[in-house]
């Protein structure tokens, strides 16, 4: 089997135990949680993404990794790290926590997908060779990355449903107060 293969077999099978994971420990924990709680457990896994910058870092990664890869891979990771680390450091700051929690997926899902577009384009799975003491990222971080993304947004979305529907809620309880609240005559 050729090393393309092999890394693109890695690649996409590196996906499987982590949403195995997810289903069966992942998921069911973070459904018990207060959305808050939820966020921060997924921001803490992405704080660690500064070590991306070690795809910049000669002696790490192999002379010939494509140098159209490397720079952007590395300062994605690096953006999404700290925007991740500043979420965690604002969560008594509410407006600012949610700021960053949607910053830093949005910035570290349009990372992986650009990350994902840049090594086809310059033949990553050619070169995988090339990342060296780098290669578990792609194959071994990165899916957990991107699904810990998936999750977050989802839950974002599902946060905003239910403010939007508890606003609702509240909106119509004023307009029409159950009888039981209603003053005599009315």
């Amino acid at each position: 089997m050729s090393p393309s293969t092999i890394f693109s077999i890695q690649l996409v099978l590196g996906y499987v135990p982590w949403l195995l994971f997810l289903g069966a420990y992942g998921w069911p924990r973070l459904k018990t949680m207060d959305a808050v709680q939820a966020q921060r457990v997924i921001a803490t896994l992405h704080s660690f993404r500064f070590f991306g910058l070690a795809f910049i870092l000669p002696g790490v990664v192999g002379p010939d990794l494509p140098a159209g890869f490397a720079p952007s891979a590395a300062y994605g990771d690096f953006a999404t790290g700290v925007l991740a680390m500043l979420a965690l450091a604002t969560v008594r700051i509410r407006p600012l926590f949610w700021l960053f929690v949607v910053a830093f997926n949005g910035v570290g899902t349009a990372d992986l997908l650009i990350n994902y577009y840049h090594g086809a384009r310059f033949g990553l799975p050619e070169q995988a060779g090339e990342l060296a003491a780098t290669y578990w990222i792609p194959i071994l971080y990165v899916p957990a990355l991107m699904i810990t993304h998936v999750v977050a947004f989802y839950l974002l979305v599902r946060r905003q449903a239910g403010t939007s529907q508890t606003l609702a809620e509240s909106a119509a309880s004023l307009a029409f107060p159950p009888a039981s609240t209603r003053l005599p005559g009315r």
